[in-house]
């Protein structure tokens, strides 16, 4: 059985990694605008091909994004279900949180790779 104390240690990792997660949604948003204010000043194929390979790569981590903070928050909404219930949560929802807790690290792993790609490419084309 799961103590109050370790529910609210649940709770508070979802409540993080949502946050985090938002702040990346933000910061690739601002890259995607980035991305299309560069590619209007360019006409070189090498360079409009890794446009469109990071727009696309923003495109598909944004879906990630999105669906992976709203599995989360249906994870926080059955574990306060649980809470409130039964006073504690069940050990599915634990393998639930450490399910989700894989997908969050390797979404945030990518999330990183993907961010310096974008920041190396941009410091390439300033220095054209």
């Amino acid at each position: 059985m799961v103590t109050a104390t370790e529910v609210g240690r649940l709770s508070g990792e979802c409540t993080l990694w949502r946050d985090t997660l938002r702040s990346f949604r933000n910061r690739f948003s601002n890259h995607q605008s980035q991305l299309m204010e560069i590619a209007s000043n360019q006409t070189h194929h090498d360079v409009l091909l890794e446009v469109e390979h990071l727009h696309n790569q923003f495109h598909i981590q944004l879906i990630n994004i999105h669906d992976l903070k709203q599995s989360i928050k249906r994870h926080m909404g059955k574990i306060s279900l649980e809470r409130s219930n039964r006073g504690h949560v069940t050990d599915d929802t634990l393998a639930r949180h450490e399910f989700l807790y894989d997908e969050y690290q390797r979404l945030d792993t990518t999330l990183h790779i993907i961010s310096r790609e974008f920041d190396r490419f941009v410091k390439y084309i300033s220095q054209k």
